[in-house]
């Protein structure tokens, strides 16, 4: 018989197969440019800001990709606690 494959050190890496390009939109669309930019102060948010001009920013530079990864997996929690809460909320 052969042994289960180790699970891969992938497997519990909560990015693993989400673009930065996905992690940014979802982050526009939840916070607003405005409020990202306060939230994560620079410049390619601050001042004329797109998802292109982001992005190549964000390749380049990574203490902010660290930034808005570390924003992304802050609101994927919130969001699930948001969600566990209203499930065992009772219905009224």
């Amino acid at each position: 018989m052969s042994k289960p494959a180790p699970p891969s050190p992938q497997s519990k890496n909560q990015l693993h197969g989400v673009t930065l390009e996905a992690m940014l939109s979802d982050l526009v669309a939840f916070f607003g440019w405005p409020e990202l930019g306060q939230r994560v102060p620079l410049r390619c948010f601050n001042s004329d800001p797109s998802i292109a001009s982001s992005l190549k920013f964000l390749r380049k530079t990574p203490w902010a990709r660290e930034k808005v990864e570390g924003l992304y997996l802050f609101v994927q929690r919130e969001r699930g606690r948001r969600k566990r809460r209203s499930q065992a909320a009772p219905e009224q």
